[in-house]
């Protein structure tokens, strides 16, 4: 099929569009009915009527964008119309939702003047929290923003002149950190004098550039003080004193150039002549003016960047538009103002200046991804955007007094991470018991980039010491492919290690009645896993994190030989805290998923006071379900008493705990149910189950393998639960975050 095709069955198949409307509230009985419409919806009429800023908590004011244009300049196609723009608008709103939650509805106008533009979208207000403009041809896009800006009180944001703006001033500030240059050093040329390119000088010139080293070029050349030939208010702010008048003129010397005009309009004779590391940002959409793989083979010394995702610093603006949006909405701002703009390149540029997550290397295919010449703006899949830009926007719209709510911004920071990262639900209070400590955390995988870029993370947000065990070269060449400073971390070599023969010489006397020679045990004490958890035994360290390149069983095995249990506990268990994608879901606590196998009855009652436990230090008051495939004696096998018979032992060892079993999984999950089909049970007074003893392996590993395989639910794990020391083993293969998360709890842990 071609693109097409595919593309136009894409927008009619199976449904014609790409968005609908969403109910938020409940609407299944006539009380909801009543709420929802006639006469509930009275009373938050009569508020809103009583102050019109209610609107912003009874209504969805507070997160709805409109994406509004004329169609008079929709992408490279021109004056096409507003029913033909409808796509482009219905295409946006999934961008403002997918990358930002927010919400926005297209709205296509026939309207040609620009006063016609502004009354419809003056009446609107209303409405909206905000307005996206969209695709309408300048001049007049200019004189549209300008009058709503003074007109509306909510944020009026033209996409196609800031937002371009915005991520290019990005790529600028750190192209100026690469090639040394100053912004007063700086002379750029922007090719292309329409919206993008006049605001695009603008956020220049507030980011520091000098105005009068703006070379700007339009299809009729230079702009210059006295030119009348094609010239407007608007072209007019850029027009300086020069000799120059073509565009080859202004390159001839230049350091920077921009291009937001049509393609091949900058040959390599051009470029050959500006100065030393060029800056070159040719944008044209969809082909640039110039190539490139022309503009680098002509200037390899140069810091190149297009429109195209298919080439290295990509000017996207989906990495602006959603992100300024929900900062601009969460604080309920008037505008959007040049200091949210700035803040919002800057925020930006900050981001690339930081490790790349291995999530983002892996979309791309590219381990070595780190910021440098081929990588000075973020990829527009790296998730943490969010959480850079949007505060940065918010606090400069507190600062500057355009904010009618007012914010603390760590908080905000910490509530945009957990819609991206569930995970900070449950582990900021770990987090921060964590950074009190500043403990050892020994990875005896100490040459992986996941784990190097996880030891960064760590030592820079002071939650672990990380040590690092392996063959020194190996892991000093790992870090420099990897782009991760190791000067601050503890590097052991088993090999190489004073204290290595101390160590096998104890690793000996642990294992010596378990068929171990002594050569065994000077050969096997090299090996990291091994002498990172004898450095571990002997109180050389806190905790260990290791498997994120072996098979767990592998990693299990030498732990369990060299580390003890803790009191009074026989075996360890895995366990996973489930994370339901739904906030008004509490987090389930799962086990054992990596273990045991068919755990006895004992073992399952000490299964259950281990995911208690955990519970507890998360959070939660631990309820306790003993799972089953049948419910309170409904099916009288074996399997069914064996889980009786544990719920026996545990309620006797532990009556505190609320518990109850055997029961399927649907009615643990179910209070309701609970409630109602079995009040005899005492989880019946109890809000809800949030602790679940599987059965066996089987049903544990099947059990979280589903939820992490369907993605409804972050899953935190696998927690190693019942060793003395804080150890943990990783799922093969895993990412930086299980990384951090399962370290950062090992460091908050305290020794059983």
């Amino acid at each position: 099929m071609s693109l097409k095709d595919e593309a136009l069955n894409y927008h009619k198949n199976p449904k014609p569009g790409k968005t609908e409307i969403k109910v938020t509230k409940p609407c299944l009985t006539q009380d909801d009915l009543t709420l929802a419409y006639s006469p509930g919806v009275a009373e938050p009429c009569l508020k809103i009527h009583k102050n019109k800023q209610d609107v912003y908590q009874y209504t969805n004011k507070a997160n709805l964008v409109a994406v509004l244009s004329n169609g008079t300049a929709v992408l490279g196609l021109g004056n096409i119309g507003p029913e033909a723009f409808k796509p482009v608008g219905e295409g946006k709103a999934v961008l403002f939702k997918k990358f930002a939650n927010v919400d926005a509805f297209d709205i296509e106008i026939n309207a040609k003047t620009s006063e016609e533009i502004i009354n419809v979208t003056q009446a609107l207000e209303p409405t909206f929290g905000g307005i996206n403009l969209e695709d309408i041809k300048a001049p007049e896009c200019f004189e549209v923003e300008e009058k709503l800006k003074e007109k509306l009180n909510i944020p009026v944001f033209h996409d196609d002149q800031w937002g371009t703006a915005i991520i290019t001033g990005a790529a600028v500030i750190n192209s100026l950190t690469l090639t040394n240059r100053t912004w007063g050093d700086l002379t750029t040329v922007i090719s292309g004098a329409g919206a993008a390119g006049i605001a695009m000088g603008r956020l220049l010139c507030h980011l520091g550039h000098k105005k009068e080293k703006i070379i700007l070029v339009d299809s009729r050349g230079v702009v210059y003080t006295g030119r009348k030939d094609g010239m407007n208010k608007y072209k007019n702010e850029f027009a300086i004193k020069t000799d120059k008048r073509t565009l080859a003129d202004a390159l001839d010397g230049a350091d920077c150039f921009l291009g937001v005009s049509v393609r091949d309009t900058v040959t390599p004779d051009m470029i050959k002549k500006m100065n030393k590391n060029p800056i070159i940002f040719a944008m044209a959409n969809p082909d640039p003016e110039i190539p490139y793989d022309l503009a680098k083979k002509t200037r390899p010394d140069a810091i190149v960047g297009t429109g195209r995702s298919d080439f290295p610093n990509q000017v996207n603006n989906v990495l602006g538009f959603p992100f300024i949006f929900r900062g601009a909405l969460d604080v309920a701002a008037k505008a959007i103002n040049n200091e949210m703009m700035v803040a919002a390149s800057e925020a930006l540029a900050e981001l690339a200046r930081n490790s790349v997550t291995k999530e983002v290397k892996d979309a791309y295919g590219m381990a070595d991804l780190a910021f440098g010449p081929d990588y000075v703006i973020p990829k527009p899949t790296d998730r943490r955007v969010l959480y850079h830009v949007a505060p940065a926007v918010a606090r400069a719209a507190i600062e500057t007094k355009v904010a009618r709510k007012h914010i603390d911004i760590d908080t905000y920071v910490y509530m945009l991470q957990r819609k991206i990262e569930p995970s900070r639900r449950i582990l900021k209070p770990i987090f921060k018991n964590a950074a009190r400590k500043g403990r050892k955390i020994i990875f005896p995988e100490g040459d992986e980039p996941v784990i190097l870029q996880a030891a960064e993370i760590l030592l820079g947000d002071a939650l672990a010491k990380p040590v690092l065990v392996g063959n020194t070269k190996k892991i000093q060449a790992a870090a420099e492919q990897s782009k991760v400073d190791i000067s601050a971390m503890e590097i052991l070599d088993p090999v190489k290690h004073p204290d290595r023969k101390e160590y096998a010489k104890k690793y000996l006397e642990l294992r010596r009645r378990k068929g171990l020679t002594k050569k065994e045990a000077d050969k096997r004490i090299k090996r990291p896993v091994i002498f990172g958890a004898m450095h571990l035994r002997l109180g050389n360290a806190h905790g260990l994190v290791v498997g994120q390149n072996l098979y767990y069983r592998h990693s299990l095995i030498p732990l369990f030989q060299i580390l003890p249990t803790a009191k009074e506990v026989e075996h360890a268990i895995g366990a996973y805290v489930i994370i339901p994608n739904n906030e008004n879901i509490s987090p389930i606590v799962l086990g054992d998923a990596t273990i045991g196998i068919k755990p006895s009855k004992k073992d399952l009652a000490e299964s259950g006071k281990l995911l208690a436990d955990l519970a507890e230090s998360i959070g939660l008051d631990p309820v306790v379900a003993f799972l089953s495939h049948a419910s309170f004696g409904s099916s009288p096998d074996e399997e069914a008493a064996r889980i009786q018979a544990a719920l026996r032992l545990f309620r006797n060892k532990w009556p505190e705990i609320p518990a109850d079993g055997e029961m399927q999984a649907d009615v643990a999950l179910n209070t309701k149910i609970i409630k109602k089909t079995y009040p005899f049970s005492p989880l019946a007074n109890e809000s809800r189950v949030n602790v679940l003893v599987c059965p066996d392996l089987d049903s544990a590993n099947i059990s979280y393998k589903l939820l992490q395989s369907l993605g409804e639910a972050h899953l935190v794990g696998p927690i190693l639960l019942g060793m003395k020391h804080p150890v943990h083993v990783l799922e093969r293969h895993c990412g930086v975050g299980q990384v951090v998360e399962l370290a950062a709890l090992a460091a908050a842990q305290e020794y059983e």
